[in-house]
């Protein structure tokens, strides 16, 4: 927030985050303004101005916290409406003559006619009241013009004002060395007016040679003066300074021997400097002598103006020197000087911003029993500092309190209570905000429009936020800077359609360009969409709009085309910026160079690099990062190791990611004593080790067989809880690689303990830990866990597990890879299919008949493999009647049975006596009418032995024997072309 002296411009306040406070003194040690009645609710303003609450005070009248010793309240107070501005009134011929001046009529002719009959202070308030700067100019030189008119200081004074605030420097120079030849000398006004408007342009230093000017004329800064260098100071950050130039002051000194005249910037600033040192060396006039200067350093000053105090608080609140604010809080009541509403409004904020709430409270209500009246600022305080606290109710209490105590909201108070209400989605309250502003026939402020139109997509009212935007388009327009705001909340939250939307609108200005700022959210917003081409069509057809590309703009773009894959265009684009000449950040490099990287083009990686080097670009870690860890990806050790080495020598320390990629690297080439190295660098910084680096290591282990080391470090990351999924999953693996199969089922149980088995890779982990063990049953269970209860849907190494889990739990080899055909072929209803039958297969028949229910409800047809993986669930459960309906469907549908189907129906024919349908396959396989399969010989014995029909089963048995004696039968046995990787290879 930005506090304006008493005196000064006033600006309203703004309500971002409070500035960051420099510490000058030691912290605070104790708190403040214990004395005050200190609430943990906000203040009740339903009884604000009633006087029954108790406080507690000293025995003489002050307050307990600040200790202050003001024995009586009957000081001199402010008015009730002092701060409030009114016009001046004029008599005589001041008014027509103002006014014709103010009409724009001709300044020496309107004069003229005035010649000789104005008297001195009546041409000092003709110059004073001219807003503009060359005519207060022109005024001036018809004044010097007539015979009878004699300089003064007063009016050269108004005239340096003028110029100054304009920012003329060459016309204030000209002023000022006229003035210096007609023999007036500044004043204390003089310089302190001149320190004051070289300090709001900026030129703080400039500001403060004119102080040194003042002390070599002999000049002793007043009181007005003083302030101003304070307030220039407090204004430029300037704490320490500020501070030392007061209590130098206060003591009759003005040092300024610390002063950098050699730091001054720009060549305007220069000039500036090089005019104040020549004057330094001709000062002349009335110097003080050696007595004189004694005299003024022997005298102890106090400030007795309320306009000084007010900025010393102001500069020790934004130092973050609460007690010092607090102790000239003090003095003032100590010296009986006036406390008006600036004080308190600074006090309160000073207070509340640092987390003293309830002392802020307390001095509300000082304030108002000192006859001191609130005004409508003191409650925006309150409401920032309400909403800061996220306490909306005490918001809205004070937002309320400001219309009944017979004040009016102003533009910051609706910005502050529509900024708290939309941060909470408050839909129905801001909108009755919105409604007051509109009675009152004023606008929202255009800076709230992002924050309400983030509100309406967050509880999904979108159409409520483009008539808000149209609305306020037809109130006077939007400005681009809030345009390309609105447009990158759409951007942010991915509805790129709208954001295009709203940039292309028509906003009823003729001629009115896109700022480029505009065109840069919308090439983001295109990228987060993906659409790349749009992204790059905005870019070639801007300038034909009249608008130019920064260095945002091609930062952006080229980021966002090596992101999407699409390097090449990202490189020439680059290529592109510099012949503009713009110079590529270093993110934008980092981003190309990680482009090629992926792409494994690791020698358009490496040009990059030295392009890079070329435009004296300093690579960061990041670029390093990326090159070290793709090449160490690769196995490209010497690579790795060398931008290592480089990115070293350059003075830019490996961070925990850079050792990583590096225990990587020494991994690939299998040296174990290398990527120790990098593990124990890794231990000596701040935050040690990471949990992806010391996988990185058990890996290694695993890998390696290092058993004894791989169980220390395993045994060390769970005592100190840092294990993950992957610490988990590379356990396991070093067991099973051991053969130690009971051991890893302990990882595996110990992993699901942790709450750990959360996303498809750890289930498909565990998973294959059991099936490797036999553990089948289980498996089951947790892929039902993984479906049902998780909602996973599993994922392709997921599908490795479960057709290991098929052929572990005897299904038929033919079944297998029929299902198998149709997963990686993406038939519909490949997936269920293989699901259900890992169901049947581990004798979790009520989830197999679930899962099955899924997809035979479907009245579409199905390919074979779906409707045999129903079958054999309805045949394994017994649900005999099922599956024979599932194959009547199924020849309905003019679908012939393939030899998965005849195992399937021979298994039901089995469990149901039918040994009749038994034999009718039998025949048919028997004498070649199907082609021969060890499998549906296999079904046939064990249906005859279900239907205990033994004897047939024991020729079933020959005839399989005699049958792949004479021919090799299709079985289990057979090359799989859908072999998948074991666990061990996962």
């Amino acid at each position: 927030m930005m506090l304006q002296n008493y005196g000064s411009s006033l600006t309203e306040l703004k309500f971002s985050a409070p500035c960051k406070y420099q510490t000058l003194c030691s912290p605070l040690s104790s708190k403040l303004f214990s004395g005050f009645n200190s609430h943990k609710n906000p203040v009740d303003f339903d009884n604000f101005y009633k006087s029954t609450q108790k406080k507690s005070q000293s025995k003489d009248g002050g307050f307990l916290g600040f200790k202050l010793q003001c024995r009586s309240r009957n000081v001199a107070l402010p008015s009730k409406y002092m701060n409030k501005v009114t016009k001046k009134k004029y008599g005589g011929v001041l008014p027509s003559v103002l006014r014709a001046l103010e009409v724009g009529k001709d300044v020496e002719e309107t004069l003229d006619l005035y010649c000789g009959k104005l008297n001195p202070k009546e041409k000092t308030v003709i110059l004073k009241e001219q807003s503009k700067w060359d005519k207060v100019v022109r005024v001036f030189e018809w004044f010097k013009s007539q015979k009878d008119y004699i300089p003064n200081v007063i009016h050269y004074n108004v005239v340096l004002r003028a110029l100054g605030r304009a920012q003329k420097w060459d016309e204030l120079r000209l002023s000022w060395i006229e003035m210096a030849k007609k023999g007036i000398l500044p004043t204390n006004n003089t310089y302190g007016m001149l320190v004051d408007v070289y300090g709001k342009a900026g030129l703080v230093k400039e500001a403060l040679l004119w102080i040194k000017h003042m002390k070599l004329r002999g000049i002793f800064p007043d009181e007005v003066t003083m302030s101003t260098v304070i307030k220039v100071l407090k204004d430029a950050g300037e704490y320490d300074r500020a501070d030392r130039f007061y209590k130098d002051w206060c003591v009759g000194k003005v040092e300024l021997d610390d002063l950098d005249l050699d730091s001054m910037g720009d060549q305007h600033s220069i000039s500036l400097k090089q005019f104040l040192l020549s004057e330094l060396f001709r000062t002349g006039g009335r110097l003080n002598s050696s007595k004189d200067s004694v005299d003024v350093e022997s005298l102890v000053r106090k400030p007795r103006l309320t306009a000084t105090y007010n900025t010393l608080i102001d500069l020790y609140g934004k130092a973050g020197r609460l007690m010092d604010a607090a102790g000239i809080f003090s003095d003032m009541l100590k010296g009986g000087v006036a406390l008006d509403t600036f004080t308190f409004n600074t006090m309160i904020f000073i207070c509340g911003s640092q987390g003293y709430l309830s002392e802020a409270e307390a001095l509300l209500n000082e304030m108002e029993e000192r006859g001191v009246s609130p005004d409508t600022k003191t409650y925006n305080i309150f409401l920032s500092l309400y909403a800061n606290e996220g306490n909306i109710d005490a918001v809205l209490r004070c937002f309320r309190k400001i219309r009944e105590v017979g004040l009016f909201p102003d533009r910051v108070t609706y910005r502050a209570v529509i900024k708290i209400l939309s941060e909470g989605n408050m839909v129905q309250e801001v909108e009755d905000v919105i409604q007051e502003i509109d009675k009152l026939e004023k606008c929202i402020d255009e800076s709230s429009l992002p924050l309400l139109t983030t509100m309406y997509l967050n509880v999904e009212l979108p159409e409520k936020a483009k008539l808000l935007v149209e609305k306020s388009q037809s109130n006077g327009g939007i400005s681009s800077k809030t345009y390309a705001a609105i447009m990158d909340v759409y951007a942010e939250k991915g509805l790129s359609v709208e954001s295009e939307a709203l940039f292309y609108a028509n906003r009823g200005c003729i001629g009115q360009k896109k700022d480029v700022q505009e065109y840069n959210v919308m090439i983001k917003a295109y990228g987060k969409a993906q659409l790349y081409d749009k992204a790059v069509s905005l870019f070639r057809g801007m300038r034909n709009k009249g608008t130019w590309p920064d260095e945002c703009t091609y930062n952006s773009l080229i980021q966002m085309l090596s992101g999407g894959d699409l390097v090449d265009e990202a490189r020439d684009l680059l290529a592109e910026m510099q012949e503009s000449g713009f110079k590529p950040s270093c993110s934008t490099f980092s981003a190309v160079i990680a482009g090629f990287m992926k792409k494994t083009r690791f020698s358009d990686a490496v040009d990059m690099f030295q392009e890079m080097l070329r435009v004296d670009v300093r690579p960061n870690e990041v670029v390093y990062g990326s090159l070290i860890d793709s090449f160490a990806e690769d196995g490209k050790f010497e690579e790795a190791n060398h931008y290592f080495n480089t990115m070293e020598k350059s003075g830019i320390s490996a961070n925990r990611i850079v050792l990583t990629s590096m225990i990587k690297a020494y991994g690939k080439i299998g040296s174990v004593e290398g990527a120790k190295q990098m593990y124990e660098r890794m231990k000596k910084l701040d935050s040690g080790p990471d949990i992806v680096a010391s996988n990185c290591m058990l890996s290694i282990y695993a890998e390696l067989g290092m058993l004894s080391e791989a169980l220390m470090l395993y045994a060390n990351l769970v005592e100190e809880k840092l294990a993950d999924g992957v610490t988990f999953a590379t356990m396991m693996l070093v067991y099973k690689n051991m053969g130690m199969l009971d051991s890893a089922i302990e990882v595996a149980e110990q992993m699901k303990e942790a709450g750990l088995v959360k996303d498809c890779v750890a289930y498909g982990k565990v998973m294959a830990c059991y099936a490797a063990s036999g553990q089948l049953i289980l498996c089951g269970k947790l892929l039902h866990e993984m479906i049902v209860n998780q909602r996973l849907v599993p994922d392709h190494g997921t599908f490795k597990v479960l057709f290991t889990v098929l052929k572990k739990g005897g299904f038929p080899a033919e079944a297998v890879r029929q299902l198998q055909s149709s997963y990686y072929e993406g038939k519909p209803f490949a997936k269920q299919a293989v699901i259900t039958s890992v169901f049947s297969v581990v004798g979790l028949h009520p989830y197999a008949l679930e899962s099955c229910g899924a997809f035979t409800t479907e009245e579409v047809g199905f390919s074979s493999f779906a409707y045999n993986a129903a079958i054999r669930a309805y045949v394994a459960y017994g649900k005999i009647d099922e599956a024979l309906k599932m194959f009547m469907r199924m020849q309905d549908e003019g679908i012939k049975p393939d030899v998965v189907t005849l195992i399937n129906l021979v298994n039901c024919y089995g469990k149901a006596g039918m040994v009749e349908g038994v034999k009718r396959v039998h025949s048919q396989l028997k004498y070649g009418e199907i082609e021969a399969s060890e499998s549906l010989y296999e079904a046939v014995r064990d249906a005859y032995k279900n239907a205990n029909r033994h004897d047939l089963a024991d020729l079933a048995s020959q005839e399989m024997k005699f049958a792949s004696d004479l021919q090799p039968l299709t079985d289990s046995e057979t090359d799989d072309p859908y072999e998948t990787e074991s666990f061990i290879a996962q």
